[in-house]
This record gives C-alpha cells, sequence and structure tokens, in this order.
C-alpha cells in the first residue's frame, strides 16, 4: 500500500555497491528503515543530499507493517536548508540533534506531536539568527518531555545521578542554569563553557538511566569544539 508522508532523515547505513538503508521518522507512520537502491551510483549522486542528517521530506511510500524494510516510491526535500549546511556551528547541532533522536527513538514508534516539534525546532535552527547559546541542553529538556521523563526541576535530575552524595554546593552553577532553562520560553542564553558542557554530559546520563538501550553520542565531541 503506498502512503503519503512527511519525515525527517535522521541517519543513513551503506548498503551493498550503491545502496542505502535510511532511517526516517515520519509523521503517519513513526519511525522507519528504508531501503534506497542505486542512490550512490554515479547517475544518482545528486539524490544524495536528500538523506542528510535532519532534512525535511515529503514521501511517497510502501508500507508491510509485516516487512521490517520498506521502500520509498517518491521523495523531495520540502523545506530547503539556508543556513545548516554552511553554518558549522549550525551543522554541528544538527549533526548532534539528528543522532539524538535516531538512538533515542525505536522502530515502529508513532508520535505525531513529537514530529511536529521537530519540525519547528530544526526549521527555528535553520532560519534564526540567534546565538545558539544553551539550544542543545534545552532541546534536550523539551525532547525528554515528549519521551516521558521530563524533569521538574534540577534537584530531580541530580538526584537521581547521584543518590548517594550529599551534593550541597556541587554543581551549583548547572542547577541554576537547568532550572532557568526548565523555566524559559526559547531564549538561549549564552553560558560559560565548561558549565554548558558538564550540563550536557549530565543531560546524557540522565537520558542514560531512562533509555537502558541509549549509546554513546559521538557527536557530541564535535558538540565541544565548536561551543
Amino acid at each position: 500500500m503506498l502512503v503519503k508522508t512527511t519525515g525527517i532523515v535522521l541517519n543513513y547505513l551503506k548498503y551493498r555497491e550503491t545502496s542505502i538503508i535510511c532511517r526516517i521518522f515520519t509523521r503517519e507512520l513513526g519511525y522507519r528503515s528504508y531501503i534506497i537502491n542505486g542512490v550512490r551510483s554515479a547517475k544518482s549522486k545528486p539524490k544524495m543530499a536528500l538523506f542528510q542528517p535532519l532534512t525535511l521530506t515529503d514521501l511517497v511510500v510502501y508500507n508491510k507493517d509485516s516487512q521490517g524494510l520498506n521502500r520509498i516510491s517518491e521523495i523531495k526535500c520540502s523545506f530547503p536548508f539556508k543556513q545548516i549546511p554552511f553554518d558549522f556551528q549550525k551543522s554541528g547541532v544538527a549533526m548532534f540533534l539528528a543522532e539524538i533522536i535516531d538512538k533515542c527513538l525505536q522502530d515502529g514508534y508513532e508520535n505525531e506531536a513529537l514530529f511536529d516539534f521537530l519540525e519547528n525546532i530544526i526549521r527555528w535552527l535553520d532560519e534564526s539568527n540567534s546565538p545558539l547559546g544553551s539550544f542543545p541542553i534545552k532541546f534536550l529538556l523539551l525532547f525528554s518531555g515528549y519521551l516521558g521523563f521530563a524533569p521538574e526541576d534540577a534537584e530531580e535530575v541530580y538526584e537521581q545521578l547521584f543518590p548517594q552524595i550529599n551534593y550541597g554546593d556541587f554543581a551549583k552553577a548547572e542547577k541554576a542554569l537547568l532550572n532557568q532553562l526548565l523555566k524559559s520560553d526559547g531564549q538561549y542564553e549564552k553560558v560559560p563553557i565548561q558549565t554548558k558542557r558538564d550540563l550536557l554530559d549530565h543531560l546524557l546520563a540522565f537520558y542514560k538511566l531512562h533509555l537502558d538501550y541509549l549509546t554513546d553520542i559521538k557527536s557530541l565531541a564535535i558538540l565541544r569544539e565548536i561551543s
């Protein structure tokens, strides 16, 4: 059965000589894997641009619930990026977001509200001229809400991460920033680099407490370099 949907490209793996297996989070069908044949051949190279992380697409796909890998009948970019491919900071943040989303979602996971949130976030990342500041941290906090384990305050995070420690002033700057971001409505203030790095590490550890299948985020190293 053919289904028309929209999708967010998250990652792809090379398959055989000229093909790929692409993971896409679709609005109507959820998180799915698709095999695309011949896309890496010399004649098809321009098409690879459609499968870069966070590309927003319009799709017509074959949908067979009994089949792990489906195929794409039609695909086109629905929102050509103006800044992300040409801004090294935004490119690094985009890689981080794509990896986090890809590793947190599981096959068949469906959530239209989450899709709409991610689409809006990606559009903002490409279009905004505001400093990114604490944007990756704020994203992790918002994303955790859709995954079902958003913290109410900083105390909840640190009590779960360090249950045996009477931390007192431990991570005081981090907790203050975390509480500020939990209450903010989209302002991504510039924060001290070390505070931001430590808080990112702790939030990813918090994610792993709740998602035991989550592996290390390789793009975190890139995010550190551009911060």
